[in-house]
């Protein structure tokens, strides 16, 4: 196979991680909702925010996956999605910055994962696969 004939398809490759990033915050997002967001009202209520600030969780880890993957106003959703996570890291995964999970693994690899990702699909945008493309947030 001569890898010099292949060609680039940016497009393709934005909706595989749109859809990669979406469908695996979207389930994160699922189990946070299912818990009613205690976890997330703990750690809000123990730094002085009030607990209701736990719902706005619900646009950047429902909501905003589920428009990512459907390709609407891509660089907005990720945008929030990387704030969420941000917030998220220096809220609960502060300690792990600079450290090893069990399996020798970065310790916060899952929501640098996300982080770093929708950081991507920020800078890049949507492609070509998008409901929306007219917009500066496409």
């Amino acid at each position: 196979m001569d890898v010099s004939k292949i060609r680039h398809n940016n497009s393709t490759g934005l909706l595989i991680l749109r859809v990669t990033i979406g469908i695996l915050i979207l389930f994160h997002g699922v189990a946070n909702l299912s818990a009613n967001y205690s976890f997330i009202k703990e750690l809000l209520s123990g730094i002085g925010i009030p607990s209701a600030f736990a719902y706005g969780v619900f646009v950047s880890e429902i909501l905003a996956p589920f428009l990512l993957v459907l390709g609407y106003r891509v660089r907005l959703m990720a945008l929030l999605i990387a704030f969420n996570f941000l917030v998220a890291i220096a809220l609960a995964h502060g300690p792990d910055i600079f450290s090893l999970n069990q399996f020798g693994g970065w310790g916060i690899e899952l929501p640098a994962l996300y982080l770093l990702g929708a950081l991507s699909l920020f800078f890049m945008g949507a492609g070509r696969f998008a409901i929306s493309k007219n917009s500066v947030w496409d």
